[in-house]
């Protein structure tokens, strides 16, 4: 993404949940800062709350100074204090007309396996051509403005389409779109997710599809960067298992990938976590495609992560020590505030 910033010509577009000033953060500073200076237009969207200490003023300074617009979204206001419990998680990347970048990666060190190592998290970000940096464009300005009240037209039927969850009605379609894929799969569903906390009616649809003899495996992460959240997803496990839904744990670090693919020709790939928040609360952006090269892929790494990973077999869970059914109460409990 640096690479593509560098190239840039006429204008560079930058949304991010969480943007640490670290040595990583550093680098998209002076792209950012380079491409302002030789004349490109940049404008870089990060969430109030996600990156709150991630940019300081100090760096705020450096980037206005070279001519980068910066906005922080829903920053705290007394007279408007629950919005900010609504985040932009979303993760958008635009250089020019010609390419886009979205999905799981922020920017911070924890995604680079350069500066950290084999320890890097596991994410999944896509690139995106033609028609579909319209979509994003006009997906971003809608945030940039300050207009999430407008509907985007959105063509469902097209074989690639960036759904965002902007306003109630955008909010319902994804819903409802995640929703028709999964009753629809006849082989196989499988779920990527690093914040797996689905509702009742999510872990109905993955039972009801098990029953029916899809295939469904849902991998997560063994290893969390918020344990109340691990807690949550513990919660769901039990009905989960005993419908006959396969649960995978990714153990060398932290999963942060949040990709579907059905049947292998429908596939998912963005922001979305599934639980509470992401449903109801946050802002995202995931991209809906039926290609065959991008399900291939998806499953293909899929696959590569299985490896990699151990399964929970319903019998070992329902043997589990009695301290777990107390963390996953709280977690469920908790599960509106994560």
């Amino acid at each position: 993404m640096c690479a593509a910033i560098q190239r840039a010509r006429r204008r560079v577009d930058l949304e991010v949940y969480i943007f640490e000033c670290d040595e990583l953060g550093q680098r998209f500073v002076h792209a950012l800062c380079a491409a302002a200076r030789r004349g490109v237009r940049v404008r870089l969207l990060v969430d109030a709350f996600g990156s709150l200490w991630g940019v300081p003023a100090r760096v705020e300074r450096e980037l206005l100074a070279a001519g980068v617009a910066v906005r922080r979204f829903h920053r705290w206001r007394w007279r408007s204090p629950l919005r900010y419990n609504r985040r932009n998680h979303r993760k958008l990347l635009l250089v020019d007309e010609e390419s886009a970048f979205m999905g799981g990666f922020n920017i911070h060190r924890l995604s680079s396996r350069e500066l950290y190592g084999e320890a890097r998290w596991r994410d999944t970000h896509v690139r995106l051509g033609g028609d579909l940096v319209r979509q994003a464009s006009e997906s971003f300005e809608l945030f940039w403005q300050g207009r999430r009240e407008r509907h985007l037209p959105i063509r469902l039927s097209a074989e690639q389409v960036l759904l965002s969850n902007h306003n109630l009605y955008a909010r319902r379609r994804l819903r409802r779109v995640f929703d028709a894929a999964l009753n629809d799969a006849r082989r196989r569903i499988w779920l990527t997710n690093p914040y797996f906390v689905p509702d009742h009616r999510m872990q109905g649809r993955l039972v009801r599809a098990a029953r029916r003899g899809v295939d469904v495996r849902v991998l997560l992460p063994g290893k969390s960067d918020v344990r109340l959240a691990r807690w949550a997803s513990h919660a769901a496990y039990t009905r989960l298992l005993e419908g006959g839904v396969r649960i995978y744990e990714y153990l060398p670090r932290m999963l942060h990938a949040k990709t579907a693919v059905v049947d292998g020709d429908w596939a998912s790939v963005g922001t979305s976590n599934l639980d509470y928040r992401s449903v109801f609360l946050n802002y995202e952006i995931n991209l809906v495609s039926r290609s065959a090269t991008l399900c291939a892929a998806l499953e293909q790494q899929f696959l590569a992560d299985m490896t990699q990973s151990e399964e929970i077999p319903a019998e070992r869970w329902g043997r589990r020590h009695w301290g777990h059914y107390a963390a996953e109460a709280i977690g469920w409990w908790a599960r509106r505030w994560l």
